[in-house]
C-alpha cells in the first residue's frame, strides 16, 4: 500500500521541465508492467530536471514526476530523498557545497567553512548532506557541507549551482568566502586546467592538455579511433584474447580481470547485453577519472564502444557523479559529435556494428560506485547494492548480462588495442602490466594525477610531485582512498604494483595517494574518514547501519581521551566491529570502513593520552 499520497500541483515551471525531458504529458491511464519499468529509468532525470529549474524536488513536482512515470508517490520520495544533492525542502535558486573532506581538511576547509559561515550563515545539516531544513521558521541555508568533491588537486574545493530555466553550476578548486559569494551571485569561475605528471611517455593521459578536449578533428589527428578501427578488424573474440593476454585488471579497486569478464558477458545466452562505465568517482582523494573525463572525454566513448563490440552489446551506460558538471558538458558534446560522424549510433564506421551511449548523472550517493547500487539508481530505485551472486555478467543491468568498468580501465583497453598486449606488457611488472594513474594531494609541492609505470616506488613518485614543501617530514601517506591503508615513513620504498602493496597489508584501491606532513593532526582526520562512511551507508544492512555509527563514537571518546576501559579495550572493539562488519556487510563499503582508522591506530599512535 502507498502511504504517502501527494496531493499538491506542481507549478507551471515544475510542470515544464518534466515535460520538457518526458515529451508531453497523455491522459492518465493504467499502464502496463513492462512499460512502467522502463519509465521508471527516467525517475533520477526528472528529479535532476525539477531541482535545476527550481532549485528543489518540491511535494508537487514529485507528484508530478510519480504520475507521469507511473511511479507509487512512496516510492518516488523514498528514490529522492535517498541523494545528498537532492532537495526535498525549499532552498535559494543559488546554493553552495563547500568539501570538508580528507584532502580539502589537509588543505585548511575547516577555516573556509568558518569563513564562509560569517558571511552566509550557518550550514545547511550538519551531517554532509545538502537538504536545507528550516528549523524554527528560520530561513533556508545558502550553503552545506560536502564530502568529497573529486577536486583534492585544487583543494580547499566548492560546488555552486544555480537554478532557472539556464541553470548553471561549476565545481572549482582553490575556493576562498569570496569566490563561494562571487559564484552564488552568477560569476561562475572558469575551469582550472589539472595538473599532469608522470614518469616516462604517457599512455593513458597521452592527449591530455594535448588535445583540444570539445574537436573530435584534434582527437582524430592525435591517435583517436585508432584502437576501435583495430578492434573492428580483429573482431569480437580478438579483442578479448587480446584484453586477456594483456592481463588488464579493473582500476577502481577490485582489480578483477577484464578479459575475462568481457569474455563472460560476451558467451552470456540472454540478451540484450549492455556496458556501463562507472565513473561514479566518489572515494575520497580520488579524482583520476574526472581528468580523463575531462580531458579526453572521446577516448572514454571510444573505449565503451570497444567494449560493446567486445561483449555483444548495442547499448551503453555512463553514469557519471552529480559533482562533476564539467565532465558531464564535454562528455555530452563529445557523444553529439560522435553521433553526427557515424563513430556511434546505429551503423558504427559503416560496419554493420550498433552501439549508443546515454549519459546518467549521480546525485551524491558514493554507495552507487558499488555496481549493483549503480544498476538500481539507472533503473529508478534507490541505490541500494544486491546481493551476490548472481554477478553482473550474468545478472545485472535491467537483469542482463553487463559488463561494468571505470574509465580508465576502458581507456586502457585502447592502449593495448592500439599497440598490442606486447608492448602494453613491456611496461610495468610481471603481475601489474603497463601504468597506472595515481592521484597525488595533500602536503606536497604538485598535486595532481600522475601516470607512472606499475612497480615505481611511492618514494619516486612523491619526488616527481615535488615532495613535502618547506622541508617537513612525511607523517603518513594515504593510499588507496577512504576504505585504503596507512602507510608510515617506513613503507615509502614500497613498489606501486597490486602484488608489492598486497605484500604489506595495503592496496592500490582507486589510486589515492593523499600525503600528510607532520603538521597535520591525524585524529580529526580519522574522525571525518568515520564520518564519511557513517553518512555514506545506504542502511540497508545492519552490520554497516550500526557499525559505522559505533565506528564514529568509539573515534569520538578517544578524541575526548575519554576511552570506554583503556585505549586497548576500544582498539579491541574496533577491531570487533571491523571484523563484524566484513564478515556480515551486503557491500564493500562496510567491509572496508574500517581499514584505514585500523591502519593509522596500528602504526601511527594518534591518539592523546586518556584523562586519569
Amino acid at each position: 500500500m502507498d502511504l504517502r499520497a501527494i496531493a499538491a500541483a506542481p507549478s507551471d515551471s515544475e510542470r515544464e521541465a518534466v515535460d520538457a525531458l518526458l515529451g508531453p504529458a497523455g491522459e492518465d491511464a493504467p499502464v502496463p508492467a513492462a512499460e512502467a519499468a522502463q519509465r521508471r529509468t527516467m525517475l533520477l532525470p526528472a528529479l535532476h530536471a525539477l531541482q535545476d529549474r527550481v532549485g528543489w524536488v518540491s511535494p508537487g513536482g514529485l507528484g508530478y514526476v510519480c504520475r507521469r512515470l507511473a511511479v507509487p508517490p512512496a516510492e518516488g520520495f523514498g528514490v529522492a530523498s535517498f541523494y545528498a544533492l537532492l532537495s526535498l525542502s525549499e532552498r535559494p535558486a543559488a546554493f553552495a557545497h563547500v568539501c570538508d573532506d580528507i584532502a580539502c581538511q589537509v588543505a585548511g576547509a575547516d577555516r573556509l567553512c568558518m569563513e564562509v559561515s560569517r558571511k552566509l550563515g550557518p550550514p545547511a545539516r550538519p551531517q554532509h548532506r545538502a537538504d536545507p531544513h528550516p528549523g524554527g521558521g528560520s530561513p533556508p541555508a545558502h550553503w552545506a557541507r560536502s564530502p568529497c568533491l573529486g577536486l583534492c588537486d585544487q583543494a580547499p574545493a566548492a560546488m555552486v549551482t544555480r537554478a532557472g530555466v539556464r541553470p548553471a553550476e561549476a565545481a572549482f578548486g582553490g575556493a576562498s568566502a569570496a569566490s563561494v559569494l562571487r559564484a552564488l551571485e552568477g560569476a561562475l569561475p572558469a575551469p582550472a586546467l589539472p595538473f599532469i605528471g608522470g614518469q616516462g611517455p604517457r599512455r593513458l593521459l597521452a592527449r591530455a592538455g594535448v588535445a583540444d578536449p570539445s574537436s573530435l578533428r584534434d582527437y582524430l589527428a592525435h591517435g583517436g579511433t585508432a584502437a576501435l578501427r583495430r578492434a573492428l578488424e580483429l573482431g569480437p573474440a580478438g579483442v578479448v584474447r587480446e584484453v586477456g593476454e594483456a592481463k588488464l585488471v579493473g582500476r577502481g579497486g577490485a582489480a578483477f580481470p577484464t578479459g575475462r569478464k568481457w569474455e563472460a558477458v560476451a558467451r552470456a545466452a540472454e540478451r540484450p547485453h549492455y556496458v556501463v562505465c562507472n565513473a561514479d568517482e566518489s572515494e575520497p582523494g580520488t579524482f583520476k577519472d574526472r581528468v580523463l573525463m575531462e580531458c579526453d572525454p572521446f577516448a572514454v566513448l571510444e573505449a565503451m564502444t570497444v567494449a560493446g563490440l567486445a561483449t555483444g552489446s548495442e547499448r551503453g551506460y555512463l553514469y557519471i557523479r552529480g559533482e562533476y558538471p564539467l565532465a558531464l558538458a564535454r562528455l555530452d558534446q563529445a557523444r553529439g559529435a560522435l553521433r553526427q560522424a557515424g563513430l556511434l549510433g546505429a551503423d558504427v564506421m559503416g560496419k554493420g556494428f550498433a552501439f549508443d551511449v546515454e549519459l546518467r548523472r549521480g546525485a551524491g550517493a558514493y554507495i552507487c560506485g558499488e555496481e549493483t547500487a549503480l544498476f538500481n539508481s539507472v533503473e529508478g530505485f534507490r541505490g541500494e547494492p544486491r546481493n551476490k551472486p548472481p554477478f553482473p555478467v550474468q545478472s545485472g543491468l535491467f537483469r542482463k548480462p553487463t559488463a561494468v568498468n571505470n574509465p580508465e580501465t576502458l581507456v586502457a583497453a585502447l592502449d593495448i588495442l592500439r599497440d598490442g598486449a606486447a608492448a602494453y606488457a613491456s611496461v610495468g611488472t610481471a603481475g601489474s602490466p603497463g601504468t597506472k594513474l595515481f592521484c597525488v594531494s595533500g602536503r606536497v609541492a604538485r598535486p595532481g594525477v600522475y601516470e607512472v609505470p606499475f612497480g615505481t616506488r611511492l618514494d619516486a613518485l612523491l619526488e616527481l610531485a615535488g615532495g613535502v614543501p618547506g622541508g617537513r617530514r612525511v607523517q603518513a601517506v594515504l593510499l588507496g582512498g577512504a576504505a585504503g591503508t596507512f602507510l608510515g615513513p617506513d613503507e615509502l620504498a614500497v613498489p606501486l604494483s597490486f602484488e608489492d602493496t598486497r605484500r604489506i597489508g595495503a592496496s592500490l584501491g582507486s589510486g589515492v595517494v593523499l600525503v600528510l606532513d607532520d603538521e597535520v593532526a591525524l585524529l580529526p582526520l580519522l574522525r571525518r574518514l568515520a564520518a564519511f562512511f557513517r553518512d555514506e551507508s545506504c542502511g540497508q544492512c545492519v552490520p554497516c547501519r550500526v557499525g559505522t555509527v559505533r565506528q564514529e563514537e568509539l573515534l569520538a571518546r578517544l578524541a575526548a581521551g575519554a576511552p570506554l576501559g583503556s585505549v586497548q579495550a576500544e582498539a579491541a572493539l574496533l577491531d570487533e566491529l571491523a571484523q563484524a562488519m566484513r564478515d556480515a556487510s551486503i557491500c564493500g563499503l562496510g567491509q572496508t570502513a574500517s581499514l584505514a582508522i585500523q591502519s593509522a591506530l596500528a602504526k601511527l599512535r594518534p591518539l592523546p593520552e586518556a584523562k586519569p
